[in-house]
């Protein structure tokens, strides 16, 4: 497979500018989550690299070759990429086996070129190949759409939200077996999503598109733990977040003296001081100790597995979200002790 590099991409339409001065790379034989809100560019960037839509300005690399730049433009069909769409979108009077091959020459078709072997690897009996689309279930059909985008051995995978019309359970069993299927394929891939779960979970990286811009590239610990603005922090998971000081080497906030994460290095000042709520360790009222905080439980929320509290610090004017395991959960009314662990982040004032 292929390394991607895109380099100073930009997008306008009608003079609004969608995309501005996008830098990403993406390591062969990796997968990169592209994450960000509706209107923030994740489409036009997916058309951009596909070729479907011509780029303002910057340039675009496909396992070195360039495929996008000043005075280039190279059609989509001479890309080498394998896109895979929302729904699968099989063609209904075919078989598996003849969605799989579609692509390829017209000798290879005939023949079922490696049809055994893709079917494997994206997790399906052979006895599927003469089975029609209909015949397959909505996670089977994905899979279907994965094997015809490695059918072409392509430099790169493109799939465009594609667990989206899943419900919760085959969501997960299906993007598990894509990520299978893209690590045995060696495949290099950019998964669009606006999911954070999905983004986490998937990618190598997560490169998160803002308004257009890119404002991060990042392992997801190191995005989740570090976003590097306080919007981000609250886009990727649930943030927490307080007005602090910095000094000392620690962030001091309505919760205490906290350790900041590795690598902030931050002068002395007012910031905002941010954390998750799953930092926020909720105990019995007699739990009493060095660091612990008396505190009121205001609301719950319920969500089987876990629950979400919104918590008052006693004596003060300052509200907080923790998340608890759902056999813990409270009821509202509760006074309880709440600690803090790990690290924060903070942004300046």
């Amino acid at each position: 497979m292929s390394t991607l590099r895109i380099s100073g991409v930009s997008k306008s339409f009608d003079g609004h500018p969608v995309l501005q001065d996008v830098h990403l790379t993406v390591n062969s034989g990796s997968l990169v989550a592209l994450l960000g809100p509706s209107g923030s560019g994740k489409t036009t960037l997916l058309r951009l690299l596909c070729g479907f839509e011509r780029a303002d300005a910057g340039t675009i690399e496909i396992g070195g070759a360039r495929v996008a730049g000043e005075s280039l433009h190279l059609p989509a069909e001479q890309r080498r990429i394998g896109y895979v769409p929302q729904e699968g979108a099989l063609f209904p009077h075919l078989s598996v086996a003849g969605n799989i091959v579609f692509g390829l020459p017209r000798t290879q078709r005939r023949a079922q070129h490696r049809m055994a072997e893709l079917l494997e690897l994206v997790g399906l009996p052979q006895s599927y190949a003469n089975r029609a689309p209909h015949q397959l279930s909505g996670g089977q059909q994905q899979r279907v759409a994965l094997a015809r985008a490695l059918a072409p051995s392509p430099g790169l995978v493109m799939l465009d939200e594609p667990f989206s019309s899943l419900d919760a359970a085959l969501r997960l069993e299906t993007r598990e077996a894509v990520a299978r299927a893209l690590a045995a394929a060696g495949a290099t891939a950019v998964l669009v999503t606006h999911d954070q779960a999905e983004a986490l979970s998937l990618g190598h990286e997560v490169a998160v598109l803002w308004r257009g811009r890119l404002v991060q590239q990042a392992p997801p610990q190191t995005l989740y733990r570090r976003p590097v603005t306080r919007e981000l922090a609250a886009f990727v998971g649930e943030a927490v977040l307080l007005p602090g000081r910095v000094a000392g080497g620690a962030a001091h906030c309505a919760l205490g003296a906290l350790p900041l994460a590795d690598g902030i290095r931050h002068e002395s000042g007012d910031v905002d001081v941010m954390l998750r709520p799953e930092q926020i360790d909720v105990l019995p009222p007699a739990a009493a100790g060095d660091g612990t905080l008396d505190a009121l439980v205001r609301e719950v929320t319920f969500q089987g597995q876990d629950a979400a509290l919104t918590l008052e610090l006693a004596g003060m004017p300052t509200t907080l979200r923790a998340r608890v395991p759902g056999y813990r959960t409270p009821r509202p009314g509760e006074r309880v002790r709440i600690a803090v662990g790990g690290e924060v982040s903070v942004y300046p004032r």
